[in-house]
Order: structure tokens, then sequence, then C-alpha cells
């Protein structure tokens, strides 16, 4: 399914925070394709980190980019869940 990737932000672990064109927000795991090809240019964490959002899907400083259908199909959805505690109003994230 294409879906144009509206905000990208990474995380610990050569993971990155994915938020798509219908709203839902996924984690992509980087880390099993950091030893193939270019990609292993980004076991730098500058670079890794300089991730950004470019023609609907993400892009680094070294120009390497990936397709929006590969990043949807290949994460895991993130759930959010309502806090007892606060009364209902706070949001916890997590990978399902």
């Amino acid at each position: 399914m294409y879906l144009p990737v509206k905000t990208v932000k990474p995380l610990d672990g050569y993971k990155l925070q994915i938020k798509f064109e219908n709203g839902e927000e996924k984690i992509f795991d980087l880390s099993p394709y950091l030893n193939i090809g270019k990609f292993t240019e980004l076991k730098n964490v500058s670079l890794f980190n300089s991730v950004t959002v470019r023609f609907d899907s993400i892009e680094w400083a070294n120009h390497l980019d990936i397709d929006p259908e590969f990043l949807y199909d290949n994460s895991v959805k993130i759930k959010t869940r309502t806090s007892s505690r606060s009364g209902g109003r706070a949001k916890k994230l997590h990978a399902a």
C-alpha cells in the first residue's frame, strides 16, 4: 500500500518513528539492513539522525532513501493506550 510519509523521527537502536498520510504511526527497525550496501553508512549515528521527509518518503544527508511502501509494509504499528492514572488524558505509546 502506498502511503506518503508525513513525519519521521530517529530513535535509539536504529529505529524510526514514522507517521503516514493516513494518520498511522509505525516503528521501522533499520538495524537488519545496516550490513547491506550503502546502508552501512547509516551505522554513523550522526548520519542516521539526519533523516528527513522528502518527496513522500524519507532521505538521509547521504541521499539514501527508502520507498514509503517498503517502510509501511515492514514496520510495526504503534498502539496508543490511555493511562488510567491520569484520568484518561495522557497516552502512552508502544509498538504492537
